[in-house]
């Protein structure tokens, strides 16, 4: 549908994924204005390739000039320029429907799944990039090798995009190749329950069923309950078509050796300086996608060699205080568990201060137990109030004072606000010299890491 449209606004323009869109869309061309309620980077880089940003939300912003309109999932229908764009008759698309008609155009790869999305797309992008296969990659980060940061454009005829399992929308895409990294209870405001949560994935592995491949991880217990034929799997079992194991840590690098099943074959090692044993399977299952693409095994661990990592992910900012500081976007236990594990790991011996930022108040309500055992992890923790998402509604009975009251562990801090966290910081980075401070939550709170960084 994109080759009839010339004049395209973007509502919600700053966010990651929508900002991708944009920039892969003046590429090819298009006349693009859009419009954000928070300024950022983000939107700075924008206006610098010559896009016009306004900032909030203005009806006079959509003229019936404009061909279409992408709203970011953050808009609502009662948005001012969403109503106006109605109004006058102006086609209007999701981010997510956007991205599936742009998907129609390329031999789309979809990595899907609760975690690790972004960092195995990325690592996937740059395997094929060091294959030549010349990839266009989407990706909900910052990748420091992509000159536009959160796109790759590439002229070969592969698009690498993430699937993102909220409202459902991977099943907007188009794919020829589902890489599933994991399936676990989230989203719960829209799915309500996990059995609802894997029957949008069988639905979304379904659509490939004799038309295409399906890489999956054989060591997620709710993904092996999908019903998929001819399916990749990759993992620690025997019994997996690419197998990890032996993984051990040396030098602030971390290695795996690798197997392949058919042909039965010990491939090599992998060493990767991205930590935890959550990044070794997010490798394997760019390895194994690369590998069925026809990608030397040998071209991977080039590419996962040179790895550094991405944006808010596992990402060390430096030194404060006398303490190690990382910012991290993790919001769901099990991620706050699985990157303070990778911390135990790189900092042996070394204290663990967490200051988590809960993101929505369904989420934190519907996985209350969940957050409170995977804070235990840590030796101390502060709990900035939780992020509201602005334009949705919901009961926001909880509160991050909740989670604090009911953490097991003896310093558990509640923060109203990121002033109340900054100082609670400086004295537990007193009480425990030389420890490390994670930074973690999808919302704000990487404007405090960075902010800590700058003092």
């Amino acid at each position: 549908m994109f080759e009839s449209i010339h004049r395209i606004h973007l509502i919600g323009i700053g966010g990651i994924g929508i900002s991708a869109l944009a920039k892969l869309l003046l590429h090819q061309g298009k006349q693009l204005t859009g419009s954000d309620v928070h300024l950022s980077s983000i939107t700075d880089d924008l206006v610098r390739r010559g896009i016009q940003v306004w900032q909030g939300h203005d009806p006079s912003a959509v003229s019936d000039a404009i061909d279409l309109v992408i709203y970011s999932p953050a808009v609502q229908e009662t948005d001012p320029e969403y109503v106006s764009a109605r109004k006058l008759g102006i086609p209007l698309l999701s981010y997510a429907q956007a991205l599936g008609e742009l998907s129609k155009q390329y031999s789309t790869i979809v990595v899907t799944g609760t975690h690790g999305k972004s960092t195995t797309t990325s690592m996937l992008g740059l395997i094929l990039e060091a294959a030549g296969y010349d990839p266009t990659v989407i990706v909900g980060s910052i990748v420091p090798s992509f000159a536009q940061g959160n796109l790759r454009v590439g002229g070969g005829r592969f698009l690498v995009v993430e699937g993102c399992e909220h409202q459902a929308n991977m099943l907007q895409l188009h794919p020829e190749m589902i890489v599933l990294t994991s399936i676990e209870a989230d989203h719960l405001d829209y799915y309500k329950t996990l059995a609802n949560v894997r029957e949008a994935f069988q639905t979304f592995v379904n659509r490939l069923s004799g038309k295409g491949l399906v890489v999956m991880n054989a060591d997620d217990s709710v993904s092996q309950t999908l019903t998929v034929d001819g399916a990749v799997r990759y993992g620690t079992g025997s019994d997996t078509h690419y197998q990890f194991g032996g993984r051990r840590i040396e030098n602030g690098r971390q290695h795996v050796t690798v197997r392949r099943r058919v042909p039965e074959e010990e491939l090599g090692e992998l060493s990767l300086t991205v930590p935890g044993a959550f990044n070794v399977s997010n490798a394997l299952a760019a390895t194994a996608a690369a590998m069925e693409l026809g990608v030397p095994f040998e071209t991977c661990v080039r590419a996962l060699g040179a790895f550094p990592g991405i944006w808010r992910r596992f990402e060390r900012l430096g030194r404060w205080n006398g303490c190690e500081l990382i910012s991290d976007y993790g919001h769901h236990p099990t991620a706050i568990r699985v990157t303070l594990e990778a911390a135990r790991e790189l900092f042996p011996g070394k204290k663990l201060i967490l200051c988590f930022q809960p993101h929505q108040h369904s989420r934190t309500q519907s996985l209350f137990n969940e957050f409170v055992e995977a804070l235990s992890f840590a030796d101390a923790v502060v709990l900035p109030e939780i992020y509201r998402v602005e334009g949705r509604t919901e009961d926001e009975s909880v509160s991050s004072r909740d989670l604090a009251a009911a953490c097991h562990l003896a310093d558990c801090h509640y923060a109203p606000d990121f002033e109340t966290a900054e100082r609670i910081l400086k004295t537990l980075s007193h009480k425990y010299p030389d420890s490390v401070i994670i930074i973690q939550g999808a919302g704000t709170i990487d404007e405090l890491a960075r902010s800590l960084i700058d003092k």
